[in-house]
């Protein structure tokens, strides 16, 4: 957790900038009395006026001792109190999960039409979102706390919405669909169901505020489990106004706790309290600290270095370009699928590609938050990094590599233009070079680079090397070309053909790595399955007995 000290004075054009682009859209919502669920007004939310967030716990809204303060991402003013539960804290949160059964709040043989609440809950929370006053009070409450453009944040709350929607009605229970094999005699059958851990964690983190937290919540309860839900600080507020509006709409309040407090008590949490599942999204270091903890009782969705390979078909320049360009630098880099090198077929660089990748970077510009603040490097950090990069023989800057200029953020985050640098291919294989090369930078930086036609070898032997396989994409339409590198990689959303990408996954399919037995998936039936359910057999048999049955003889 960051502690925060006194920021120097901040630049008198400060608020010109984003942050005013925020108060002219207040206007757009209706008074915070017109939405019954909302504790707080968007555009009010300042260092006068800071918002506040609680705790959910045995189904009360409480407040902790300690109160974490959250400053204001582009002009560096407190504007947040987070109010944070430390280790003395935490035994009604140990209590809570405790009172939860191993199987769970409702599974097939009990409490049934549970299963019916929460599609009736999830159709009034889909249409609460699809109000126009509602979409718009979540959209700028992620901006901000996570700055991106408003197109960005309306997305998150638009695939939230799609999500709930496609878990109205009967789909709840179809989750939970069984199936039966006859057996070996009259009056034997063996059933499969899914059956829920009961005690659950879900742990995520800040680019995503609303869309992560409430998929995989959502779908903890639809099988069962009861979640306790930390989001990180810094952006906690949208979801804590999420959980008031699904109270509103029948969600009981003690079917779900909300906590706040730094990452070592969370992990005491964990460790006391012993949740049967834990699903945490964040980085690959902290997920494997946790892997160890909680001995395996995980899934989990880490960062991931992400991949895109430009086959040898070159056309649409145009659209690749504008594809890359968002892979890359939408929300400034923070998403986990962000395009994060690029492999260029030597056609490619032979294109317009690259110049007109570069003008669509430069056209980006923070007062729309087309590029904004980096919560997880600071500017010397990644500029550091890009440093290092060029001294690799044969590196140059392509373009960017620059701290952006007349702004307010303060220097506990990054701020820096979008930025691409090419490293020559050969270098990138070297082992002196590939951990510095494919280290993830969570924010606005790509790695490019070219290949020969003879060379696809080497880039498939660049990618077997990577740790994290989260999203990648062929781009070509070239089906061998396409069969050769999908058949000799592992990621588990992969984007093949000309309109492929890396990043803006929907809720209409698969979202999660492979290639890792922990690996976490989001959104679909299929995921909500894997992580939130487990597999249970149940083996009728009733009889009768065959006639003239006697006793056999030992065996």
């Amino acid at each position: 957790m960051y502690r925060f000290g006194n920021f120097r004075e901040m630049r008198a054009s400060a608020p010109k900038l984003a942050f005013n682009w925020f108060i002219s859209s207040y206007h757009l919502s209706r008074s915070v009395h017109s939405l019954s669920f909302a504790t707080l007004e968007v555009g009010k939310i300042s260092g006068s006026q800071p918002a506040e967030v609680q705790n959910l716990v045995q189904g009360r809204w409480t407040n902790a001792s300690t109160w974490n303060t959250v400053v204001d991402p582009l002009n560096g003013e407190p504007f947040i109190k987070v109010s944070e539960v430390d280790e003395t804290g935490l035994k009604p949160f140990v209590e809570s999960l405790s009172k939860c059964p191993k199987s769970g709040l409702h599974n097939p043989f009990k409490a049934p039409e549970r299963y019916l609440m929460y599609g009736d809950i999830t159709t009034r929370a889909a249409h609460m979102l699809s109000q126009p006053e509602v979409s718009d009070f979540f959209t700028r409450l992620i901006q901000r706390v996570s700055p991106k453009s408003y197109q960005q944040a309306q997305a998150e709350v638009y695939v939230s919405r799609k999500f709930l929607e496609n878990f109205c009605g009967d789909q709840v229970r179809f989750l939970a669909r069984s199936f039966a094999v006859p057996g070996n005699h009259l009056g034997q059958q063996s059933h499969g169901f899914r059956w829920p851990y009961g005690p659950v964690a879900i742990i995520t983190p800040f680019n995503f505020p609303l869309e992560i937290p409430i998929l995989q919540m959502m779908g903890a309860l639809y099988m069962g489990n009861k979640p306790v839900v930390k989001v990180d600080s810094k952006v906690s507020i949208v979801m804590e106004q999420m959980l008031r509006l699904l109270h509103d709409c029948g969600l009981p309040r003690e079917d779900v706790d909300f906590i706040n407090s730094d990452g070592k008590t969370m992990n005491k949490l964990l460790l006391v309290a012993e949740p049967r599942m834990t699903l945490f999204t964040g980085s690959s270091r902290v997920a494997d600290k946790l892997a160890a903890d909680l001995k395996g009782r995980i899934k989990l969705e880490d960062a991931g270095f992400d991949w895109k390979v430009l086959g040898p078909d070159v056309q649409e320049v145009d659209y690749v370009a504008w594809v890359c360009d968002q892979d890359a630098y939408a929300c400034s880099g923070q998403k986990c699928s962000a395009e994060s090198i690029l492999f260029m077929h030597e056609n490619w660089g032979k294109s317009s590609l690259l110049s007109k990748m570069k003008d669509l970077a430069e056209r980006r510009k923070l007062e729309d938050l087309t590029i904004g603040p980096v919560l997880t490097f600071t500017t010397e950090a990644m500029l550091e990094h890009l440093n290092k990069l060029l001294q690799i023989p044969g590196s140059k800057k392509l373009f960017g590599g620059e701290a952006l200029e007349n702004h307010s953020i303060p220097n506990i985050y990054g701020a820096i233009k979008p930025t691409a640098v090419y490293i020559p291919l050969e270098e990138i294989l070297k082992d002196k070079n590939y951990e510095l090369i494919t280290t993830e930078i969570f924010g606005p930086f790509q790695i490019i680079t070219e290949y020969k036609q003879n060379e696809l070898p080497m880039v498939l032997a660049a990618l077997e090397r990577m740790h994290a396989h989260l999203t990648a994409a062929v781009v070509s339409n070239d089906p061998l070309f396409l069969q050769e590198v999908i058949g000799n990689s592992v990621n588990g959303t992969t984007y093949a053909g000309l309109r492929a990408r890396t990043t803006g996954a929907p809720q209409n399919h698969w979202f999660g790595p492979a290639g890792d037995p922990r690996g976490a998936g989001i959104g679909t039936p299929e995921a909500i399955r894997l992580v939130w359910s487990c597999h249970r057999e149940i083996i009728y048999d009733v009889g009768p007995l065959p006639q003239h049955w006697e006793t056999p003889s030992s065996t």
